[in-house]
């Protein structure tokens, strides 16, 4: 039976061999990939350590760092108030002593450097023959005097294997240094405070001097170490100092059966991580479109806004405006945006009270109610602007700029103005009204003056005639000559309370202004047989327009004359009273005339109401516009004996 070539059985195998080595190479790169991981591990595990180290290192240094420095500030705030005593010092020096501090004595030098307080007195109360050993560095001092901040000074030894360092803080009071504040520091007591256990229990932390010699050691456990450590400058207070931290040595954990799980762990946390990812992308997606809903919302609100929108950073620089604000002033946004003061729309003939009042928004001093400026459109046009600043929050809480809202209130402004030039006007007419009341009042008091003089001329041109000597004449010529003066007076008052003037302020006697005003209503009062009780012998001396108070005080008294029409004769009585209530001098005018209903009370100062059938209701509406320009008041109550009392008060002008 021919089975045909023997050689055919050996090629076949040799063929498919390399299939029985896959198997063995796929272990050898298996173990090699696995030896390769652990390889991998392991340097990942030390500079895992390694950042480790030098993070809590750096954490440990940034910790030392800020409790002297707090320090530093607490010292400084000693003052000459807390060295007074013994007992206000130790009150000052007992809270320094505090957790995590590290202070463990604190001295007060005086400018010359003599010690004038220390607490505690000695720093070790064992050593009976040191009852007082103090030993601040007097180069620090001298440095820390002469450079007006504060100084550390070297480490020295203290008593057998401890060191310290001090800290010199001088205390300077209106530019001249009163006296150094000596904080005095244990190496070993501030690493037992700063130190927490847990750094402890990781790593050997010890301070080292230039030289490097350990100066002290804070250890939890006693274990070995290993070689490699890290190490950080210690400033302050420096001079050479560092701190060195060395790991503990940690067993290393088996890794063949932890990394195969480990690896398969992963795998799945990668799956799951893949999960949450796709999740929170999806997530993610949703709330922009959200938020991009919300952008566009807002954004159609702000446009439709009239109030003007302009937010700046912490810097004034504008990083935002609306188009409302762009329309006030003419500029568009890519114009005004990243622009920094002065900016273009500032009114040019404002630019230092502008300036001034954005400097204090910036600084967070700014107005709270609001405040107005002058603005200019780009055409150059002045407009009036009503602003309110509010601090702009990021989305993390802190404060990143200023929101302004702006309001034109050009026309309201122009509103006002037109308002007060009618009112003035208003003035006018109402001065020229109460000139033609009293025309028939004045009247009189003109017909005796002049009637008077007539009869003295012509008694005078009589005796020419008869030849009477001139020594008999001159006395009626005298008499004529003194009602022509005042006849005089009277049509000067008339003409000063009708000519049209601005408001100017001046030093007013109240006394005076009520006696001119009396002096005007003489022949009426006369005529009603009305008796005048007047008391102003205390002076009161105000600020304001004497020819307004004056007309005021005459409407307010003709008023109490023409109120008692029906009273009778016996009763007919003004008294008027001038004096002092703290700032303020008060005026009362009291009658006894038919007084005011109540249904008229509410309606009294309103303009153009009146119950006088001649009248015109506009004297008492004047007359308490008048007093509030003055920044005082009118009011009125019933009398008690019948009729009514006006209380006039205006504050006093200041000596």
């Amino acid at each position: 039976m021919n089975l045909g070539p023997p050689i055919a059985l050996p090629e076949r195998t040799s063929r498919w061999r390399w299939l029985w080595v896959l198997p063995r190479v796929a272990f050898v790169l298996f173990v090699g990939g696995v030896g390769l991981l652990l390889w991998m591990s392991d340097q990942a595990d030390k500079e895992e350590k390694r950042a480790t180290l030098t993070s809590d290192i750096l954490w440990l240094e940034q910790n030392l760092r800020f409790h002297l420095a707090r320090n530093e500030e607490l010292l400084g705030r000693i003052d000459l108030a807390h060295t007074a005593s013994a007992g206000a010092f130790e009150s000052f020096a007992r809270p320094l002593f505090g957790s995590e501090s590290g202070l463990r004595q604190l001295i007060w030098l005086d400018a010359d450097g003599q010690v004038r307080r220390a607490h505690p007195a000695t720093m070790n109360p064992d050593v009976a023959s040191e009852t007082l050993e103090l030993s601040p560095s007097r180069q620090s001092f001298r440095l820390a005097r002469s450079l007006g901040k504060p100084v550390y000074s070297a480490a020295y030894p203290f008593f057998t294997d401890d060191w310290q360092f001090e800290v010199h803080v001088p205390v300077s009071r209106e530019g001249r240094v009163i006296g150094v504040a000596v904080g005095v520091y244990r190496i070993r007591e501030i690493l037992g405070d700063s130190v927490p256990w847990w750094l402890a229990e990781r790593y050997r932390i010890s301070i080292v001097g230039d030289s490097g010699k350990v100066l002290g050691t804070r250890s939890k456990i006693e274990s070995a170490v290993t070689e490699e450590g890290y190490q950080v400058a210690f400033d302050p207070p420096g001079w050479g100092l560092s701190i060195h931290a060395v790991p503990y040595h940690a067993p290393r954990p088996l890794a063949s059966v932890l990394l195969s799980a480990s690896l398969v762990i992963l795998a799945l946390i990668v799956l799951w991580s893949l999960w949450i990812l796709r999740r929170h992308v999806l997530r993610r997606q949703a709330v922009e479109e959200q938020l991009q809903r919300e952008h566009a919302f807002r954004k159609a609100m702000e446009d439709s806004l009239d109030t003007g929108m302009r937010a700046r950073n912490l810097d004034g620089e504008i990083i935002y405006v609306n188009p409302a604000f762009c329309r006030m002033v003419g500029w568009s946004a890519a114009e005004l945006i990243g622009r920094r003061p002065p900016m273009p729309y500032w009114a040019d003939d404002y630019l230092d009270e502008t300036r001034t009042i954005h400097d204090r928004v910036l600084a967070g001093d700014g107005p709270e109610e609001g405040f107005e400026l002058k603005f200019k459109r780009r055409s150059g046009e002045a407009i009036d602007v009503l602003i309110h600043e509010a601090p702009l929050i990021d989305a993390h809480g802190r404060h990143s700029g200023w929101m302004g809202s702006m309001v034109d209130i050009t026309e309201r402004k122009q509103a006002e103005e037109r308002a007060r030039q009618q009112q003035d006007r208003l003035q006018s007419t109402a001065r020229l009204v109460a000139v033609g009341e009293m025309a028939s009042s004045i009247a009189h008091e003109l017909n005796q003056p002049l009637a008077a003089i007539s009869s003295y001329c012509t008694a005078a041109a009589n005796l020419l005639r008869n030849q009477t000597p001139a020594a008999d004449v001159l006395p009626a010529l005298d008499k004529a000559v003194e009602q022509a003066r005042r006849a005089g007076q009277v049509i000067r008052r008339i003409y000063s309370l009708a000519r049209p003037s601005e408001s100017r302020f001046e030093r007013v006697d109240l006394g005076e202004r009520v006696t001119a005003a009396l002096a005007l209503m003489e022949s009426d009062i006369r005529q009603k047989g009305i008796r005048i009780s007047l008391d102003i012998s205390q002076k009161a001396v105000v600020d304001g327009d004497p020819v307004l108070l004056e007309q005021a005080l005459f409407n307010i008294l003709r008023n109490a004359v023409e109120s008692m029409r029906e009273t009778a004769p016996e009763q007919r009585q003004v008294i008027v009273t001038l004096g002092r209530v703290e700032s303020y001098a008060l005026l009362t005018i009291a009658d006894r005339g038919c007084g005011i209903d109540g249904s008229v009370a509410e309606k009294l100062f309103d303009p153009l109401f009146t119950t006088k059938p001649e009248g015109m209701g506009m004297g008492l509406a004047i007359c308490r516009s008048v007093m509030e320009n003055h920044r005082g008041r009118l009011s009125f109550e019933a009398n008690p004996g019948g009729g009514t009392v006006f209380r006039i008060l205006l504050p006093l002008s200041p000596q």
